[in-house]
Order: C-alpha cells, then sequence, then structure tokens
C-alpha cells in the first residue's frame, strides 16, 4: 500500500513539475511574440508562430499586416498579465491580459501546441472587454 502511495505522489510531483515547465515555456513565447512586434521584428515573432499559422498567412509580411489591423493591441503592447492557462477539449489555451498603448485592456486567449520545435503560438482569440471597475 505504501509502495502506490509512494508512486501516486511521485507521479503528481513529476506532473505538477513539467506543467510549471510548460507555463513557462508558454509565457515566454507570448512574451517573445510580444516584444518581438514592439521591437517591429517581424521575422521573430514570425518564428513563433505554429506551422498551422505559417500556412494561413503564407509569409512574415502577410502575418505582419493580419497582426497589425486585427489586432493592434499585440501590435503595439505596452503591458501584458499572464491569467489561466488551461486545457480545453485537448487544446492548451493560454488567456492574456494585455493593456495597449492608449492604455486600454484587452483579454484574448491563446491557442498554443507543442511542436518539434517546442511551444508555438497557433491561434489568438479576443475575448470579450474585462469588467473593470472604477
Amino acid at each position: 500500500m505504501k509502495g502506490i502511495f509512494v508512486f501516486i505522489v511521485g507521479f503528481w510531483l513529476s506532473a505538477t513539475a513539467l506543467a510549471a515547465q510548460d507555463n513557462a515555456a508558454i509565457t515566454g513565447v507570448i512574451n517573445g511574440q510580444l516584444q518581438a512586434f514592439n521591437d517591429r521584428d517581424v521575422a521573430a515573432a514570425w518564428s513563433y508562430a505554429s506551422p498551422n499559422i505559417k500556412r494561413l498567412f503564407g509569409n512574415e509580411g502577410n502575418f505582419a499586416a493580419m497582426v497589425q489591423q486585427g489586432y493592434p493591441m499585440v501590435w503595439d503592447n505596452a503591458d501584458v498579465r499572464f491569467l489561466d492557462l488551461r486545457d480545453v477539449a485537448g487544446f492548451v489555451w493560454q488567456k492574456v491580459l494585455i493593456r495597449d498603448a492608449q492604455g486600454a485592456l484587452h483579454l484574448l486567449d491563446y491557442q498554443m501546441i507543442e511542436t518539434a520545435d517546442g511551444w508555438q503560438i497557433n491561434g489568438v482569440t479576443l475575448l470579450p472587454a474585462p469588467d473593470v471597475g472604477a
């Protein structure tokens, strides 16, 4: 019985450590891409995109234009706060609160996938604005 308990505790500890490593890697990828956009380093920002995103947009220029027009708060981000990291139906989602260059808050959900090159961004969804009290 003691052996089973030790096994369960060991499994739980290793799963927790793995989750912490994944969490750090995921936030690192998102932070890296956001900083690349602030630096206008489109090639670096593109490197964080998944193969699916790269197929969809075809090249860095198309990708940059889409972000600039569709996600201006990502293109010009001033502050980032990481919220919930969750598994939804087998997909990993990281909720992120971003303050844009004008000071407005935006809530985004980043879908992440693990590839041979590590974690990559597979899509971003703009969520309804957070309820911010006065």
